[in-house]
């Protein structure tokens, strides 16, 4: 009798933590909303944006496309509630692309967020052209950091 409670107890320990395992995974989910080659800063930084009208404008401000009347209205991405919005600016570069498109995971550790991006190998014969990346990314709204810092990986 005692062996079958310890079972049945260690059978609902194991059920109950295995959800918990499965909505860690989940926060730790990005997307990236938007990603240009051109239309960034100068310097490296990032910025939170806190609602619908800044995100709007972080979009619309960060494009060099402009439309005229008679281009087809795109979609524009809605704000997330559930989320930190982040406008990241990768600074200026002088060749090559360096275009973020994909971010393979976040972290966050001693109020730094890591942003882990696939490497990409620059070099040899580029283009010379002086680009300033930008890339607009959502976090888990429960995330707390002061500074971003991009880190490559294979």
């Amino acid at each position: 009798m005692k062996r079958l409670l310890i079972l049945c107890s260690a059978i609902i320990m194991s059920c109950t933590s295995a959800p918990s395992q499965k909505s860690s995974e989940m926060q730790t989910k990005t997307e990236i909303i938007a990603t240009e080659s051109q239309g960034g800063a100068d310097q490296a930084g990032f910025t939170i944006i806190k609602n619908e009208q800044d995100f709007q404008k972080a979009l619309k401000g960060n494009s060099l496309v402009e439309f005229g009347a008679e281009a087809p209205a795109t979609e524009t991405p809605k704000f997330p509630k559930d989320k930190k919005v982040v406008l990241y600016n990768l600074g200026m570069f002088r060749s090559g692309d360096h275009k973020i498109t994909e971010i393979k995971s976040i972290s966050v550790k001693d109020n730094v967020l890591y942003v882990e991006v696939p490497y990409v190998e620059h070099g040899g014969m580029e283009i010379q052209m002086i680009s300033n990346p930008y890339i607009i990314f959502t976090v888990p709204s429960n995330y707390n950091f002061t500074s971003v810092e991009l880190k490559s990986s294979n």
